[in-house]
Parts: C-alpha cells; structure tokens; sequence
C-alpha cells in the first residue's frame, strides 16, 4: 500500500474514532459495554497484525521499530489486566478514581499516538527524501 495510502486510511480511522468517542457519552452502559468489548477485540487484531507484519518484514525494517512493537504489545497486556483489575472494584470512591484514572490513560494515549503519528510524517519524509537522493545516484551512475 502506498504510503499516501496508509495515511488516507490513518486520517479516516482518525475519524470514525472521533464519531464514536462522542457518541459514546450518549451510549446506555450495556451498549458501551459492548462497544469497548469490540474496541478491545478489534485493538488486539490491529496489534496482531502489526506484530505479524514486523515479524514478516524483519530486517526491512529498522530493528528499533520491532523492538518498539513487542514494548508496545508488553505494555497493551499490562494496561488491559490493570484496567480488568480495576473493574472487579466495586464502591463508589474506588469507581470514582477508577473513571479518573482511565480518562487519564485515555487522553495519555492520544497524545501518544499524536506522538506517533509526528514520528510517522518523519518517517514518511525522510523516506521521500531517500527516494529522491537514490533516484539522484541511479541518474548520476548512468552519465
């Protein structure tokens, strides 16, 4: 997929999340519930998939990127059995700080995948510009 591509898919993602992160606030808690579980599952497979295709491309691809990918993952099981953790709490001060803290998660999760998608736009110029300057050698070899 070309990276142009990739970033009009990004872009509409983008959106459809922000559609349903409003529309989550008018959701009854069963309908909500149900919506975190599929949020949850579809997570899990992009995770999957971005897992396979590092492994797939390994050595294509800068070994830091793999290495950020198996952190990733690491990090996703650690927040999920927290998050499961906390959800087994029941009163209303623990429920109180429990919906804190994950609005807290949630809003550090945006501004790091805002982080990510700035190293993506990085990542995506300077392979342009590698582009180019190869495209350059290859016209200079041929004079």
């Amino acid at each position: 997929m070309a990276l142009s591509d990739q970033l009009t898919k990004l872009a509409e993602r983008t959106k459809e999340f922000e559609d349903r992160a409003a529309a989550a606030k008018a959701q009854s808690k069963s309908d909500l519930q149900h919506e975190v579980e599929q949020a949850r599952k579809s997570a899990e497979a992009q995770g999957e998939a971005l897992r396979k295709t590092a492994e797939k491309q390994k050595g294509a691809i800068s070994a830091w990127w793999d290495d950020l990918q198996h952190s990733w993952n690491e990090h996703l099981d650690a927040v999920r059995k927290h998050i499961d953790e906390k959800r087994a709490e029941h009163d209303a001060k623990t429920a109180q700080r429990a919906a804190e803290s994950a609005e807290e998660d949630a809003a550090f999760a945006i501004d790091y995948a805002y982080a990510a998608i700035e190293e993506a736009e990085y990542a995506v110029l300077d392979a342009s510009l590698a582009r180019k300057e190869a495209d350059e050698a290859a016209a200079a070899a041929k004079n």
